[in-house]
């Protein structure tokens, strides 16, 4: 798997570094992405920065506009409206499957990864929680062992990352996150997918 990485086209690091600086707000929604900025910040040419930026725009993430550049796109009220329930049940089925197809050894590694998810809620440190919250999510959707429902969720889940981190800042709400992760722990132990 470490020598999968390291193969990486560059265009998709890339990807994998500029996707947080989005759904962090680092890159602020509506503003145009600063591309030479990027290109020394990450030391790479103009052509894998544009790659980049094509995924991210199939994504959702940013819009390309013809001789403007690059934007970040702004989350809309009717996109989340539209997109989170397609999204809950195909997270609900990837929970499913990942109960009938999960190993010890893989609830082992989410375990792990739930533990230190948990430590950055109790250190206060939502970028870290973020992280971690989403490494579960893929955890549990490559244990779901269905590619196509893996590629569908991914995509969704792209364009709602910003609205989630946000509605993770109150504290009422990153509460109540913690605790339902930790029924998630439960049945996934249990294997008990319905629930």
């Amino acid at each position: 798997e470490t020598d999968l990485i390291q193969r990486r086209s560059l265009h998709l690091e890339l990807v994998d570094r500029i996707r947080p600086l989005i759904v962090e707000s680092h890159l602020a929604a509506g503003t145009k992405v600063p591309e030479r900025d990027l290109c020394a910040q990450f030391d790479v040419s103009r052509t894998p920065l544009r790659e980049a930026l094509k995924v991210l725009a199939a994504e959702g993430l940013v819009r390309l506009e013809p001789n403007r550049g690059a934007w970040v796109t702004r989350v809309t009220v009717e996109e989340v409206r539209e997109v989170f329930p397609i999204l809950g049940v195909l997270e609900a089925l990837s929970g499913e499957l990942a109960c009938a197809n999960i190993t010890d050894a893989e609830i082992g590694a989410v375990q792990v990864l739930h533990d230190a998810m948990v430590q950055s809620y109790r250190d206060r440190d939502l970028a870290a929680y973020f992280r971690i919250n989403q490494q579960i999510h893929r955890a549990i959707l490559v244990a779901a062992r269905n590619p196509t429902l893996t590629n569908a969720c991914q995509a969704l889940s792209a364009r709602m990352q910003r609205a989630r981190y946000a509605a993770n800042m109150s504290d009422a709400r990153w509460s109540a996150a913690v605790a339902e992760h930790e029924e998630i722990m439960t049945c996934l132990a249990a294997r008990d997918g319905k629930r």
